[in-house]
């Protein structure tokens, strides 16, 4: 991805797995956020592909991106403060993609059942019927990531979900991952290098737009190119 002559993504190869949590780390401008971007068709590529489970989406808006499974969740939360947190997620179900379909859309007790289990996975069944805008900080992470997961995604990109949460939520969030993966990929794009090892299978390390080193944590923090671009001494 070249921006005037600027190089953000520079000759990458990024192959995710299912059921694999991948950490994408490096100092800023390394290119995490630009990669996202194209993968979620914010952005299209200068050059190159992005693949997923074998189509091409280079080219696709962002809503075609998500109806391929392809979800996304931003630094900043985004949510919808004055609805309710059962709101919310019943606004992200499948049903009510369109504007036909959610002007047809009525809350059955399928779509009950569905919000409940996702609000009991993310740890927000005591707060259904409050509003979002009265959550802390971390509900609000965990109920965006409970949008998305509603949404039944094969592959859930997020970026920075632990940054300003308190140590309890980063501990909580830490123990969410490793379900939320089963049957999808999730890109994790993170500066906490403590959840990274707790959560990732496998690491990719960005520098100057290029891929820089990849593998395990433990492997990586011993690797003197990151430790002099990135970890430090």
């Amino acid at each position: 991805m070249s921006f005037d002559g600027f190089k953000a993504v520079d000759d990458l190869s990024l192959y995710v797995e299912a059921d694999e949590i991948r950490a994408i780390i490096g100092p800023n401008g390394a290119g995490k956020t630009t990669l996202l971007d194209m993968i979620s068709g914010k952005t299209k590529p200068s050059s190159g592909h992005v693949k997923f489970l074998g189509e091409e989406l280079t080219g696709m808006r962002e809503h075609e991106v998500v109806r391929k499974g392809v979800g996304r969740k931003f630094q900043t939360p985004s949510v919808y403060e004055s609805l309710t947190v059962f709101e919310n997620l019943e606004m992200c179900y499948p049903g009510a993609r369109n504007w036909l379909h959610a002007w047809l859309f009525k809350r059955t007790p399928e779509v009950v059942t569905k919000v409940d289990a996702i609000a009991e996975l993310m740890g927000l069944s005591d707060v259904l019927q409050a509003q979002a805008g009265t959550l802390s900080h971390g509900q609000k992470q965990w109920l965006e990531i409970g949008m998305l997961l509603i949404q039944e995604p094969k592959l859930m990109m997020l970026d920075e979900p632990v940054a300003g949460m308190s140590v309890h939520e980063r501990e909580k969030t830490a123990e969410l991952l490793p379900a939320l993966c089963k049957g999808r990929a999730v890109i994790v794009v993170e500066h906490d290098m403590d959840f990274v090892a707790r959560i990732a299978h496998r690491v990719t390390v960005l520098h100057q737009g290029k891929l820089l080193a990849e593998g395990s944590m433990s492997t990586l923090q011993n690797d003197p190119k990151v430790i002099e671009v990135y970890l430090g001494h």
